[in-house]
């Protein structure tokens, strides 16, 4: 049988000669971002990498074919508003196999491919967690499983304040994932910079690259999960948050949203009523994972 993945030219050459690689999710631009402006952030994230010496690998998945490192033709394909275009997690990636699908990876999808490549630093904006409610509607990501079995260092604004962050922290234990917050001990709710949880601090780039080491001499098979808050400046005011949420949690109850309607639906809720804040909010997220990525892939190669 045929290797199912494809993993560019470039990317091949930058891990055989251990220079330093982060892969990026494509959900973002697929899903994620309002357009063109997906695609002025995809590349824009693939340029800051490139100039701080960094190989960006953007992955998804064209006719089929899982792909780790797209190039800038590909990406704006997946992105075009009438390109049909998908949203892959981890399990749907061998139906997209069989039925030749174009889409986006998701962040349990693109770790595992970022995995199978030999990729060690995946940045993402935010993790999927567990649901409010998941005590009788079981909704969990997918994320959490695969970062308990994918030993890969992802850097993260931690996960959407709509979810239970509380739980999804307890969920991450008990999977034995290791969590750290970057220079905070406090862990970020994406939108904010404190979702008014604990966890342990990583100072440094050199020491969170010295844990994922450390982790791989343990022989700990589960991911290292940097938490990076958003800047002071570009969160959203944490009063204006919390009464949207809770205003988009009362919307989304009144409107019967249950399941994979659910969380499109309160993000859409707090970005009209944020004015469109929160996308800024989202692109600044993502913009300072990607820079704290390259720093441990840098760290990580030395």
């Amino acid at each position: 049988m045929s290797e199912p993945i494809r993993v560019a030219d470039f990317v091949c050459e930058a891990i055989a000669a251990g220079r330093p690689v982060v892969a990026l999710e494509s959900t973002i631009f697929t899903h994620g971002l309002t357009r063109p402006r997906n695609v002025e952030v995809a590349l824009d994230a693939e340029q800051r990498l490139r100039d701080s010496g960094v190989v960006p690998a953007t992955i998804g998945v064209i006719d089929g074919t899982p792909t780790v490192g797209l190039s800038e033709q590909q990406i704006r394909m997946l992105a075009a508003e009438d390109f049909p275009a998908v949203k892959l997690g981890v399990r749907d990636l061998p139906v997209a196999v069989a039925k030749s699908l174009h889409g986006g990876t998701t962040v349990s999808a693109t770790a595992l491919l970022a995995h199978r490549a030999g990729i060690g630093v995946f940045a993402t904006g935010g993790l999927g967690g567990v649901h409010r409610g998941a005590a009788s509607t079981f909704d969990e990501s997918a994320d959490l499983v695969a970062l308990a079995t994918l030993p890969i260092l992802v850097v993260s604004g931690g996960v959407k304040s709509i979810l239970d962050v509380p739980a999804t922290l307890e969920r991450l234990e008990t999977l034995g994932v290791i969590v750290v917050g970057y220079r905070t001990t406090r862990f970020p709710g994406f939108y904010v910079r404190d979702s008014g949880c604990v966890v342990d601090e990583v100072n440094s780039a050199e020491q969170a690259a010295e844990m994922a080491r450390a982790r791989d001499g343990l022989g700990l098979r589960s991911a290292v999960l940097v938490a990076n808050p958003v800047a002071a400046e570009d969160q959203i005011d944490p009063e204006l948050h919390d009464r949207v949420l809770a205003e988009a949690e009362r919307a989304a109850t009144d409107a019967g949203m249950r399941g994979k309607a659910l969380t499109p639906f309160l993000l859409d809720h707090m970005h009209r009523a944020t004015e469109g804040r929160t996308l800024d909010t989202n692109v600044s997220v993502y913009r300072s994972n990607v820079a704290v990525a390259a720093e441990i892939a840098h760290a990580l190669a030395r």
